[in-house]
């Protein structure tokens, strides 16, 4: 079974996922390239820090940043034991109800070229692909996408 809640990502098991994702785009981009907020950006008022857990160990992180007329989804990382088993989909919809309790029209979202999994999981959703925003702008590295939520 898999619970996803509202948590700290100071915390022992968020944190260490996230310096695995941390760790991944570094490894993966150019470090202008990596758009991840650190913990303390993860900490913000406008932000919504979500960790899923299975069996009492936290597998998977996603977070939604309330925007002036959306919301961005950031923070997205399974870890491998928990990939292929639903946990990303489940923190997306977590994003995705938060977000409508917000009042939000719109997400979107930056992701890596390459991370194929992501990608797939962001079309099942019904996202498709969009030019850049907010503060991003178009390059090799970088894909878009946006979901209408009304």
């Amino acid at each position: 079974m898999i619970t996803v809640e509202a948590a700290d990502p100071t915390a022992q098991g968020p944190a260490a996922l996230l310096a695995q994702s941390h760790a991944l785009m570094n490894a993966m981009f150019p470090a202008d390239a990596c758009h991840y907020l650190d913990l303390a950006a993860l900490q913000a008022d406008h932000i919504r820090f979500f960790a899923a857990r299975t069996g009492g160990h936290v597998v998977g992180t996603g977070a939604l940043a309330v925007m002036d007329r959306y919301g961005e989804v950031k923070s997205m990382f399974t870890d491998e034991a928990g990939r292929g088993q639903g946990v990303a989909a489940a923190i997306l919809r977590m994003i995705e109800d938060t977000a409508r309790g917000e009042g939000l029209p719109l997400l979107r979202l930056e992701t890596g070229r390459g991370l194929d999994a992501a990608h797939r999981l962001y079309r099942r959703f019904g996202f498709t692909e969009c030019r850049a925003f907010g503060t991003y702008t178009d390059g090799p590295y970088s894909l878009f996408f946006e979901k209408a939520l009304t």
